[in-house]
Formats: structure tokens, sequence, C-alpha cells
């Protein structure tokens, strides 16, 4: 505001009564010189025109004294909190020296002063507030719980004053905050009364029909409400005396805030709420028979007032994930009103309010791993009536394994304690990890390996020729990160496979040099590659040079496939032309037909592949050929059953001087080594000539054609056999 500060008659006089009722409150605490000090401080800042009013024109000071009162009466925060509050706008103006109030008040205001100006720097990067994650920042960076206290208490006044502002849109902001951060933080901490203080008055400006309409209806029975609950209370209460159990009950309403949100979730009215009335049984009963005594209450209260079956919540006999046990039901009591009873024990209650299953984590809040225990701690000391001088101990940092970082538009991220700006790229994208080449950390250049600080706000940099490497997996530390480096490895791998794959085919082309798949397979083995991608990535790094490696494999493909040596030279008149395709003539006088029949034209069928020695039998076709089947051809019994009548007998004769082809299935284990294994035995065979070999790989199981030419059913059992004693193969069969 323009105008210059005046301090009101009014509000100087509420400031004296204020801080007079809390140097009462917090006794012996406060020391001797901290009034004249605060007193001249404030004195001092007057004079020079150092204080203003705030956005709703609220008086600083003032505003500082009310926030101290509700400190110390409402959480019991005493005498560092206390002046920490006083000083710490002061200190955040920059009108007073952090080292100074160290000097004149103690470390431990300081040390909750710092706190307050960390939380205050976070806000200055306009982050994104409403995640659970910028709370966790929050607990964080508080390094002093006291001052997550201190920020309760100050919306708390905040909230209470703002009511006729005239910033409309400060009051909205504040009010966001309160219901969707600090309310949360303070039912976290057990502070019940001022979180639904905070939801009922952020509704309250936020949903001003929905709050006083509520509020309304609320207020025209309230006396009546009262009334309600002692009249259900009183009869029960009389029963469960009545049959010796030992208990305490309360009865409540339901906050204005908790009234609306139902309404929403169940999208009824007012009137549609069953649980407008609560009442907790909490028994003292011992462990055995705890179900039971809860059962039995249940019982006696179904006697009295008819129940909802569909509102039963039985977390007795299943209690929840998180561990809480209670058995909630609804009734419909005098007047027709409904109301919620819940039954419990004491254990139960007290494992629900501060253990294993508070109640924000049994409404479904998901805990952050064991803050539960430590923000509990701190609410036993708050219910106990600590001098909170126990907060001391809880200095250390509350999430030592996480922490916290902002990305440049204010959303915060959570990491494990020791990830680096890698990890951070990797988290956005993929694609970014990748190009990431270091990054900008609250405007400071920091290379890939920089771990992140919770506060950080981090900008990554990017250069489009930078590419993962196998080192990068030691700067990371989520397990994200790693998968993502490790993919853009493997793909990185199969790119430089392919290029030295087609670098060496085209050196062999240009050598002139056949390239055998089987044969390269043999050679990589030999050099030691357990993967041929392996032996591609050395030629794609240049550690292995092409022409070196054709050199090897003319040598190998030389002594493995020498299978048809030269032979010597032979006359011209003792040169014969072996038949191709095994097919005969009638100039052949090798196969008898019926009795005794030479010299007539045939042909080998195609579907059983009959080789000489085979049983065979002939079929006249009905172009008057004939054809030669095996006995046992997969189509003999069709043609016996049909075309008896056109069958005639077939026998070998003579001496055999042609070669037959045949097709051989192979199935075996898939072993880089055994097509060699397999062409080294076709290799030492006289008279026997392959043709072509085909081989599919599935599941680390080979099956493959293999086509040969031979001349003799004897050559051709050997040959099985031979192939069956080959290591890893499983079946040879003939087709």
């Amino acid at each position: 505001m323009d105008t210059k500060f005046e301090f009101l008659a009014s509000e100087k006089s509420e400031y004296i009564a204020i801080f007079k009722r809390i140097k009462e409150a917090i006794g012996d605490s406060f020391q001797e010189n901290d009034e004249a000090n605060i007193k001249s401080h404030l004195k001092t800042s007057l004079e020079n025109g150092l204080i203003t009013r705030d956005a709703f024109g609220l008086n600083p000071v003032l505003n500082s004294m009310q926030t101290a009162e509700i400190a110390v009466n409402e959480i019991g925060l005493k005498r560092d909190g206390v002046v920490a509050i006083l000083l710490y706008q002061s200190v955040v103006n920059g009108y007073l020296d952090i080292d100074d109030v160290s000097a004149k008040y103690g470390e431990v205001v300081a040390h909750i002063i710092h706190g307050l100006v960390r939380i205050n720097a976070l806000y200055s990067k306009n982050p994104v507030v409403e995640s659970e994650n910028f709370r966790n920042l929050l607990l964080t960076f508080a390094e002093d719980m006291r001052v997550i206290l201190i920020m309760i208490a100050d919306r708390v006044n905040l909230m209470r004053h703002i009511r006729d502002a005239e910033n409309v849109e400060a009051k909205r902001q504040v009010s966001e905050e309160a219901s969707y951060l600090y309310a949360p933080l303070a039912h976290k901490l057990g502070l019940y009364q001022l979180k639904s203080e905070l939801e009922d008055l952020s509704l309250k400006y936020l949903e001003h029909d929905a709050y006083y309409m509520i509020k309304d209806k609320l207020n025209a029975t309230k006396k009546a409400r009262d009334s309600y609950i002692a009249s259900f209370i009183n009869p029960i209460q009389q029963k469960l005396e009545d049959a010796g159990l030992k208990f305490q009950m309360k009865g409540r309403t339901k906050s204005i805030h908790s009234i609306w949100q139902k309404m929403k979730k169940q999208k009824c009215n007012f009137e549609g709420i069953y649980d407008l009335f609560a009442i907790r049984i909490i028994l003292d009963a011992p462990l055995e028979k705890e179900k039971m005594q809860c059962w039995q209450v249940y019982s006696i209260i179904t006697d009295m007032y008819q129940p909802n079956p569909k509102r039963l919540r039985d977390w007795l006999s299943v209690p929840k994930s998180n561990g809480y046990e209670s058995l909630h039901i609804t009734v419909l009591g005098p007047e027709n009103k409904w109301v919620e009873v819940q039954i419990r024990t004491e254990r139960m209650d007290e494992i629900a309010e501060r253990g294993l299953a508070a109640h924000w984590r049994y409404k479904g809040i998901k805990s952050q791993g064991n803050i539960d225990e430590w923000l509990a701690s701190i609410r036993t000391a708050l219910e106990a009536g600590d001098d909170l001088q126990v907060m001391d101990q809880f200095k250390l940092d509350l999430y030592e394994d996480e922490v916290y970082v902002f990305t440049p538009k204010g959303e915060i991220k959570k990491f494990p304690s020791g990830a680096t700006v890698l990890d951070f790229a990797y988290y956005i994208h993929s694609a970014v990890g990748s190009k990431c080449v270091g990054a900008r950390i609250n405007n400071k250049n920091v290379p890939i390996r920089e771990q992140l600080k919770s506060g950080d706000t981090v900008e990554i940099l990017t250069q489009s020729n930078q590419k993962p490497n196998q080192s990068w997996l030691k700067i990371v530390k989520t397990s994200k990160a790693k998968a993502k480096i490790r993919l853009a490895l493997k793909e990185t791998q199969v790119k430089d496979g392919l290029y030295a794959k087609e670098l060496l085919e085209r050196r062999f082309k240009n050598k002139k040099v056949e390239l055998d798949e089987t044969i390269m397979n043999h050679l990589v083995k030999k050099m030691g590659y357990k993967e041929i991608s392996d032996f591609y990535k050395q030629i794609a790094d240049e550690k292995l040079d092409p022409n070196d490696i054709i050199d090897r494999y003319v040598e190998l493909r030389d002594k493995e496939l020498n299978v048809n040596p030269l032979k010597a030279v032979q006359r011209a008149d003792e040169f014969s032309l072996e038949h191709p395709d095994g097919q005969l003539t009638s100039q052949s006088d090798v196969l008898v037909i019926d009795k005794n029949l030479k010299g007539i034209d045939y042909t080998l069928a195609q579907c059983c592949h009959p080789i000489y020695g085979d049983d065979v039998f002939g079929f006249v076709t009905v172009s008057g050929g004939i054809k030669i089947h095996r006995k046992d051809c997969p189509n003999a019994p069709e043609m016996r059953k049909r075309f008896g009548y056109r069958m005639v007998k077939a026998r070998w004769s003579g001496q055999n001087g042609a070669l037959y082809t045949i097709v051989l299935r192979i199935i075996g284990n898939d072993d880089i080594g055994i097509v060699n294994n397999i062409t080294s035995i076709l290799s030492k065979e006289e008279r026997i000539v392959m043709r072509s070999i085909n081989i599919d790989s599935n599941d680390g199981l080979f099956s493959g054609n293999l086509s040969v030419q031979l001349d003799d059913v004897t050559k051709l059992d050997a040959l099985i056999k031979k192939l069956q004693t080959v290591k890893g193969v499983k079946q040879v069969t003939r087709l």
C-alpha cells in the first residue's frame, strides 16, 4: 500500500493484550532480555517505515502476535517458536540479519527462522502446491517441525481475518492452499481441530452458498441435535453398563466441510447424509476378548435400533490392509434419524489415531515410508502437553532416502537419494535422456553426474549428437533410467550390427567370395564369440579388420567344404553322365516290372522318392505311363483301395549306376556349429552329394530339410545312422 503504515490504537491495545497472555502461557521459558529486544526492534522498524500492511490490508505485526497465540494455546509451542514468529517477517524483508537473531535469541530461534526463510524461497518458485510431493518437500525443507507448526498457525490466523477482504483473488488462493496443503498437514500432525477449522473456512470462502446452507441447517437444529445425541447415548450407555462392559462414549457432529464432501461424493442433498451424527464406543477389553465384546456391543445396539445392513462395515473379521480395525454400523434412531456408531477397543483406537493406520491412511491416502511413525511421535508430544523442546530432536532430514526437485514449470518430482541429472532427464522422456549433456540447476550449469538436492530447479540441456554409452549405467540411480539406457544401448548395438554386417557383405562381394552363413557362424565361434552380435559390434568399433575376416573365412571354407576334391583326369571313353534328377528310362534294366518285363518306360514318383533297394510297386497312370512308388508311400493305401486293378509288381534288379535325390528331415538343438557338423559327415561319404539345406530355428530348436543324392537305400540307412550320432541332433526322418 502506498499510504504510510500506521499502528492503530485498537491494534496496539490488542497487541499488548495478546503479548501479556502469551507471557503468562509460556511462563519462565521467556528469557530476561527477550521482551526488551523485541520491543526495541519493533520500535526501530516503525520509526524507519519498514513495516507495511499486507495484500489484505492487515497489520503484519499484530498478525504475528495472533499467530504466536494460536501456536502457544492450540499447538503448544513455547519461547523459541514465539520469538521466531515475531521476528520472521523482519528477516524475510531484509531488515534483520539471521546472525543477529542467533546472537540475541539463540541458535534454535535462528534455526527455526532459517527453515521459514527456506520455505518462503520455495514459494517464490511458483510451485504446483496441490501435490503430495510439495507437502513432503515442505517437511524436508523445514528442517525443524516447529516450522511446519508455525506455518499452520499462521494460515489459521490468516483465514480467520480475511472474511471481509476486498482482494478476491488473493483470498481465493489463500483458501485453496489452506484446503489442499495446510489442512492435510494439520491432519497428519494430529491437529484435528485446526484441520477442521481450515477446511470449514476454506469452504466458506470458496463455496459461500454451500457453506451457509449447511451451517444454517446445522444451527437450526443444534440444540435439538445435542439433545438428540444425549438421548441416543443414554439408553445405550445403560445397557452396556448392565452388560458389565468397560467403555467410554463420544458423540459428535460432522464438520461442515466433511458434510459437503459427502454430499458431493454421494450426489445427494443435506438430508441424504446418513452419518450426520456419529457415536464412537471405545471398549476397555483384554486382547483375547476384543472381537467378542465388539460384537456384543453390536448386538445390544441393533436390538435397540434398526440397523442399515448396506452400511455395515466389518473391519474386525478382515482388517484393512493398513491394519485398521473397527466395526461401523448405521442405525435408525429415534425420530427416524440415521446415526453412525463406531465400535472399537482402546488398542484399535490407538492404532487408528496414531499408529500403523492413522486416520488419514485408512481414508485411503498413501503413506510415505516411515513418516507415519515420525509424525505420530510429534502428535504424542503435542497431546502430552510437552514443552516441545523435544522438537530439537527432529532436526534431522525426514526424507533422507528421497529428494524433491522442481521442473522449470514448478512441478515437483520425487527421486531416490543419490539420483543424478541423468535420472531426471530420463524421467522426463527417454529421448531427452539419450540426448542429455548436462543441466542448469538453479541457473548454474552442471554435468550429467551432478546429484540432485531437494528444492533444486532442474532444466535439462541436450545435444543432437549425444548418445548413451555403457558408463551411463553407473551414473543413474533409478531403475527406470537404467532400463531406458539398456534399451537404447541395445538399439544402438542392433544398428551398429546391421551396419557391420552390410559392410562385411560388401567386402565379400568386392573380393568375389560367396558368403555362406553356416561357415561364417562356424568362423565366429572359432574366433571365440558366443553371440554373433558381439562379433559384428567389434567390426563396427573397428576392432576387427573385414579383410582379415575374409582371409580366415576362405581358409576355413577350403578346409571344411572341400567335399568334391579334384578327381584324377579321366579318359573320355570312361566318362559317364549321372542322371541329375534320378529319373530312369527304359534304357536301364535296373527295374523289373510285373513278370520279368524289362525295357518299359517309367518314372519315379515325387510323393515318396523311391531309390534303389526300396520295396516298390508300379502304378499305371491315366496317360499310360507307369509310376514307381515305395510300398510305404503315404498314398499307397488310397491307391490300393480305389485303383487296385492298376497296380503292378516291381522290383530292383541288376547293377545300379544312377544317383537318386532324397530329402531328410532333421530336428535338433539350435547350436552354432551343428550345421557344420552335419555337412562334415556328408563331405566324408563317397557317392553322396548334398544338393541343398534349409534350416529354421525357434525357441532353442532347429528343424530343416537336407536334400542329398545317393545311389541306394543301404547308403541312405547308413547316412541316417551317422547323422543321428551328431551331438544335438534329436531326429532324422526320410520324407
